[in-house]
């Protein structure tokens, strides 16, 4: 339901301009509130709402979602998609800089379950949300001596495209497979064996997989590679080793 009621929405940016104002202008909801608003998002939309905070803009409140960042009003009788811009002064994207908090925070909370491969002279830290059947998440992967030379290590989040679950509630073969990776006593080499191109040895065990894609959903994944910089600036797509240097410098 709440796929096909998205599809109704404008997809386009909210370009919203509003005076100068501090993050306190917008009165702190009661506990009830939150919850109202939380149940009601629920309700009409099949929506599971984890927090309810206040935003930049007077009388709007950001909607911490299992599928991203939205936002609503007191009441939680309007439900808006899109960025929200501040333009009273310098062009501030406030959705990004709430975006990239949380993965700043995501990669805080599953640091301890990345794989990592550390550049021996590290100066940079970069984290990729990763699945060994993505085409240039294996050319990322074959590069990774080169991004060594230049001082930035990788770390990997899985990401099954495939999704954790299909249409008949079964594990995809994605998610198995990362979860065997993840499970392997030499991780390392098991996710550069597979990126090679061979084959995925069976391991079970409880792992964060399914919790490292669905944080990727919540702050915008939508493919793989998906590249996060220490400030959570996140971009998709393969960059070669000298080009993600470059990006990583227009952040300092």
């Amino acid at each position: 339901m709440f796929k096909k009621l998205l599809l109704g929405f404008v997809s386009a940016s909210l370009l919203l301009s509003f005076s100068l104002m501090p993050l306190s202008a917008n009165a702190a909801l009661s506990s009830q509130e939150e919850q109202v608003i939380k149940t009601k998002i629920g309700q009409k939309l099949g929506l599971a709402v984890s927090e309810v905070k206040e935003s930049p803009m007077a009388g709007l409140y950001e909607l911490i979602t299992e599928a991203g960042l939205f936002y609503t009003d007191k009441n939680g009788d309007f439900f808006l998609q899109g960025k929200l811009y501040g333009i009273a002064g310098e062009v501030i994207n406030h959705s990004e800089t709430t975006l990239a908090k949380m993965r700043v925070d995501g990669m805080a909370k599953f640091a301890e379950n990345m794989i990592v491969y550390p550049a021996k002279d590290e100066k940079h830290v970069v984290t990729v949300f990763t699945d060994i059947t993505c085409t240039y998440c294996r050319q990322m992967h074959k590069e990774m001596d080169k991004y060594h030379d230049l001082g930035i290590t990788i770390r990997y989040l899985a990401y099954p495209r495939e999704g954790i679950y299909n249409r008949i509630g079964e594990f995809t073969n994605g998610y198995k497979d990362l979860r065997s990776i993840w499970c392997n006593e030499n991780p390392n080499k098991a996710l550069t064996k597979a990126k090679d191109g061979g084959g995925v040895a069976l391991r079970i065990c409880e792992t964060s997989v399914e919790d490292e894609f669905y944080f990727g959903r919540q702050v915008g994944v939508s493919g793989t590679p998906a590249i996060m910089l220490e400030n959570g600036t996140m971009f998709s797509g393969f960059r070669p080793p000298q080009a993600l240097l470059q990006e990583i410098n227009k952040q300092q």
